[in-house]
């Protein structure tokens, strides 16, 4: 295994050395050191001094042109935010070393392969007091210390993570002490458990985590409601129970993610539904790419978010199950059940109201595309603009949900007509979003509420905002391209209503 790297650009190593006062060691820890030595690139960097960590931090900001921030004033500990020239980011932490020195640091932290060390003026010398170097070698995930979990019962979630981000067995005597600090996770601030479950979402392999997570007795405590999934049996085409089918989603979404990439490999599709999948959607790679892209937490990336809304969007089916006496078993109106399930948890999680909304309204419309896509007519543009015109840009949320989902349901057994199918529905939501906004999902106004007022002699009230929506749906259609073409079917429905006896 090669020496361990330092910064990944040298104009970030000198300026930290520049600031450095003279005599002062200072140690890359942790994370950044385990990385470097796996050839990894970093972009975190923690490094730890024993005096005067938020004034080095702020120097080295100066230095390099970049934010500061205080993170936390217990360790005093100053974040520095780079900005590279190439534009991408780099976030160096600078804190006090826990103990009275770096071996006592060392030894309090979480597993032996973050905790190890490199002092920035002897770049050639690892300090691996626990023998962490051994252990990234052999790949097996050890605790630093018999009260590393009882120490920071967090850490169980991070273990979990970490064994499947590179790929670890965990020593026998971490099972153990894993199992038993399990228990403590509900002592943890929500903050930090929600922070170590959206790091897992965001991972190469969720399912795997959730799958660990759920054997040592850890999901009850930070995600209870999805405790009772295991065992709910569901009805052909399902060829799973809930949980399981829950984690093929979780997997089956990453798959899909990856194949909707911009740095997609066609040799990586893999199998038949993979392949139709990216002959079908495939023109939308970039556009995905740039929706997964786009802002909408500071902390966590879209990506995550619509993992956790495939945890959750089945969770309200073993309240919704039931079994008709000839033997059939219906969810009725399981999304809606499950977005009350979600949304408590968000909140107790503490997620922003903007995320919650997110997640909530894929899940509550997580069923629409396989509506559309197993009606018996075509689908129609009005259908489009409705389906939108409930989720706005959320709706390729839904749609991303539901391709997960489809290929979760029947998982090897998933018929080509079905999945084609599908397919096509999806690309038509995808074109209409991308490509027909303006004629479909959002067509311009052609009149607006007074004008139907002062036109009609209506009174203002729900019956003017029904029937503008009539008319952007009959816009939709291609029926409508004008305002007098508005006005009039505005009057004909009105008569259509009166002569129906639905208005007086």
């Amino acid at each position: 295994m090669p020496e361990p790297g330092l910064f990944s650009d040298p104009i970030l190593h000198q300026a930290t050395l520049d600031v450095l006062p003279a005599g002062q060691p200072a140690y890359l820890v942790g994370g950044s050191v385990r990385d470097a030595l796996l050839q990894r690139e970093v972009h975190d960097f923690d490094l730890a001094v024993s005096q005067g960590s938020l004034q080095l931090a702020r120097r080295l900001a100066d230095a390099l042109g970049a934010a500061f921030y205080p993170l936390d004033e217990v360790r005093k500990t100053g974040r520095v935010v780079w900005t590279r020239p190439d534009k991408r980011r780099t976030v160096i932490d600078v804190a006090l070393l826990r103990g009275e020195d770096l071996d006592a640091d060392l030894r309090a932290r979480d597993f032996t392969i973050n905790a190890m060390a490199v002092e920035l003026r002897q770049p050639e010398a690892l300090i691996d007091p626990l023998g962490g170097l051994q252990d990234l070698r052999s790949k097996i995930l050890r605790v630093c210390s018999p009260t590393s979990l009882e120490d920071d019962p967090v850490r169980v979630l991070r273990a979990f993570r970490l064994v499947v981000d590179f790929t670890l067995k965990i020593s026998p005597e971490t099972k153990t002490l894993l199992r038993q600090a399990a228990p403590r996770l509900s002592q943890v601030t929500p903050e930090r458990v929600r922070d170590e479950i959206f790091r897992i979402l965001d991972g190469i392999h969720p399912e795997v985590a959730l799958r660990l997570l759920a054997h040592f007795k850890a999901l009850e405590q930070v995600l209870p409601e999805l405790a009772a999934l295991p065992g709910v049996k569901q009805p052909v085409p399902h060829v799973m129970d809930v949980w399981e089918h829950t984690l093929a989603v979780v997997q089956r979404l990453t798959t899909v993610l990856n194949l909707l990439s911009a740095r997609y490999d066609p040799d990586a599709s893999g199998n038949l539904a993979a392949g139709l999948l990216t002959v079908r959607l495939g023109r939308f790679r970039q556009q995905v790419q740039e929706h997964l892209q786009a802002s909408v937490s500071a902390e966590r990336s879209l990506r995550s978010l619509l993992n956790f809304a495939a945890l959750y969007h089945d969770a309200g089916k073993p309240q919704t199950r039931r079994e008709e006496p000839d033997g059939r078993v219906h969810f009725y109106e399981h999304e809606k059940v499950s977005a009350e399930l979600f949304t408590a948890r968000a909140q107790a999680l503490r997620l922003s109201t903007h995320e919650i909304e997110r997640i909530r309204t894929i899940i509550l419309h997580h069923m629409r595309p396989l509506w559309l896509a197993t009606g018996t007519a075509p689908i129609q543009p009005r259908a489009i603009h409705r389906f939108y015109r409930d989720t706005g840009a959320t709706g390729i949320d839904v749609c991303l949900l539901s391709l997960g989902d489809v290929w979760a349901t029947y998982g090897h057994t998933l018929p080509q007509g079905v999945w084609r199918k599908h397919l096509d529905a999806v690309r038509l939501l995808m074109d209409a979003w991308w490509e027909q906004n303006s004629h479909i999902v959002s067509p311009p106004p052609l009149i607006n509420g007074t004008d139907l007022i002062q036109a009609l002699g209506l009174k203002p009230g729900p019956k003017v905002g029904e029937l503008l929506d009539a008319i952007r749906e009959a816009q939709a259609e291609g029926a409508i391209v004008d305002r007098e073409g508005a006005l009039d079917f505005a009057r004909a429905e009105l008569r259509h209503e009166k002569r129906s006896g639905l208005i007086p």
